[in-house]
C-alpha cells in the first residue's frame, strides 16, 4: 500500500514571523515564496504544518506530481502533449 504524500507550498514570507515559525518553515524544506516540497503524511509533518498553516498551502500529492512539480515540469508536460 503506497504511503500518502502531501504537497506543501510556501505562500507568505517568513520575514517578521516568530523565530520558531521561521525554523519550522525551514525544517519543512521551504526557502522561498512559492517553493513546493513533497513530504510523507506523518503526524510529525502534520504538526509542523499546523504550526505555520497560515503561511502554507497544502494539497494531496499524487505520484505523478511527487516526481516532478513546478513550472518546469508543467512546461515539459505541455510540450509533450
Amino acid at each position: 500500500m503506497p504511503s500518502r504524500k502531501l504537497k506543501v507550498t510556501l505562500t507568505l514570507s517568513p520575514i517578521g514571523r516568530k523565530p520558531n515559525h521561521v525554523r519550522t518553515i525551514q525544517a519543512l524544506g521551504l526557502r522561498r515564496i512559492r517553493a513546493t516540497v513533497v513530504h510523507e503524511d506523518t503526524p510529525i509533518i502534520r504538526g509542523m504544518i499546523a504550526q505555520v498553516a497560515y503561511a502554507l498551502r497544502v494539497e494531496a500529492a499524487d505520484d505523478a506530481a511527487a516526481t516532478g512539480s513546478g513550472r518546469r515540469a508543467q512546461k515539459t508536460k505541455e510540450r509533450s502533449a
